[in-house]
């Protein structure tokens, strides 16, 4: 049980301590930061214009956390899959 405790806390705080210096780099950046940490990254965005001209407004994760899915592949071995953690990101892209 502490494993997994661990296993979704570590993340969150990674998430945390990114979220803060976030709003100075560019939307593009943010986005390649989080999904090189393993995040499933989800966008949402405000107006058209292109992503490099994007604010960073919010990082979000679901209030759920990820559950442990059985991976049976062969009735012998049975394995557990971890989901990858999801995370949203609102854009500004209004001009």
């Amino acid at each position: 049980m502490k494993k997994i405790i661990a296993a979704t806390a570590l993340p969150l705080g990674a998430l945390l301590a990114f979220a803060a210096p976030a709003q100075a780099e560019s939307a593009a950046s943010t986005i390649n930061q989080l999904e090189i940490q393993g995040f499933d990254v989800n966008i949402t965005r405000v107006g058209n214009a292109p992503l490099q001209d994007c604010e960073v407004t919010n990082i979000s994760r679901p209030a759920r956390a990820p559950q442990l899915i059985p991976f049976d592949d062969d009735d012998i071995n049975v394995f557990t899959v971890i989901p990858k953690p999801k995370v949203t990101v609102s854009l500004n892209c209004q001009m």
